[in-house]
């Protein structure tokens, strides 16, 4: 089994935080959102992974650093990685067809802006599966049509009209991933574009006229990291997955002085909380120092040095310093202060 990870775009709802940092390594619940999605598939698929491919974009932007964390990432599920690069932002399935030379096999493509909670078996009798999750407002998303056997017939992005409420989240099964990339490959060739870019879309719809039986998967829960207020979301609901499956999120080095944790809460190592009150549902990373604050509902990456906040709701990048009772101030591109 191989996996498949689009990751070429770089975030521009999450600005600022991705103007440094690609959106697929921003920590949830104190790890990676790449890393997560990676691991949560390898863990459902129940099989051995054998390679683990990634499209990246702009060496200059996804460098070296991030390089050897996926292929560190592959290794602790003892597969392969595969490095490709998108060079422009022509669409999913020109994304896909970047890493052609790993499109063999059965393979799931899963791209890299969401979380999932899922246990399932994959169904033999299915050449291809689209995981969905039923939503209450179907015309927000692509959805998927079926007949009366359960089988996918169509795709349709944002219907006007009810066609269902089953979303498409983004997780690709292929029994063959070579028949995907023999679709896709006549959808470069033709110049087939939908908003002047090469969809995914039109590789798995050529593929359902050849015959190819498409069937659904079900999440028990899909989580975007699309903007700043969904992942804050999402690091809350996952702390609390977490929380309950009795995982430790604390680590032991803390130092807490006149502080009190309310779970559930990731703190990394090296952390240091003053006159503080965390949680619930907040992200502290390594190295961070909060003094005089009351956080809570919140997301805040390493190195930081937060005092005197009265924070809910709030994501805060690497390196910050932030005072709450600033006087004097400076604040780079995109920064968003409420």
């Amino acid at each position: 089994m191989k996996i498949i990870v689009p990751m070429a775009g770089r975030g521009s709802r999450l600005r600022p935080h991705t103007l440094t940092v690609p959106k697929p390594l921003i920590p949830v619940a104190g790890k990676s959102i790449v890393h997560r999605l990676v691991e949560d598939i390898a863990k459902i698929l129940k099989e051995p992974i054998e390679e683990v491919a990634f499209i990246l974009g702009d060496p200059a932007f996804f460098g070296d650093d991030l390089v050897a964390s996926l292929e560190e990432l592959a290794g602790s599920l003892g597969a392969k990685a595969s490095i490709y690069r998108q060079d422009l932002p022509l669409g999913t399935g020109h994304a896909i067809m970047c890493a052609k030379e790993s499109l063999s096999g059965p393979a799931v493509i899963a791209y890299a802006d969401t979380l999932i909670r899922a246990d399932f078996e994959l169904d033999p009798s299915a050449d291809a599966v689209i995981w969905v999750k039923q939503v209450d407002q179907p015309e927000a998303f692509g959805v998927v049509k079926l007949n009366t056997n359960n089988e996918i017939i169509e795709l349709v992005e944002k219907p006007k009209e009810f066609v269902s409420d089953l979303a498409v989240i983004g997780i690709y099964y292929f029994k063959e991933v070579g028949d995907l990339k023999k679709e896709l490959q006549g959808v470069l060739d033709n110049n087939i574009q939908n908003g002047g870019e090469y969809q995914i879309n039109d590789g798995i719809k050529a593929m359902m006229a050849n015959g190819k039986v498409f069937k659904t998967g079900s999440v028990d829960e899909w989580m975007d990291c699309g903007n700043k207020d969904v992942t804050v979301e999402t690091n809350s609901r996952m702390l609390g997955f977490l929380h309950n499956d009795g995982e430790h999120l604390v680590d032991y080095d803390v130092k807490l002085e006149n502080s009190t944790i309310i779970p559930p809460c990731y703190i990394g190592e090296n952390v240091v909380l003053k006159n503080t009150t965390v949680g619930p549902n907040v992200s502290i990373g390594k190295g961070c120092h909060v003094t005089d604050s009351t956080i809570s509902n919140s997301l805040i990456q390493t190195y930081s040095q937060i005092k005197n906040a009265q924070l809910d709701n709030a994501m805060i990048g690497n390196h910050v310093v932030y005072d709450g009772k600033f006087s004097s101030v400076s604040i780079g591109d995109y920064s968003v202060l409420e």
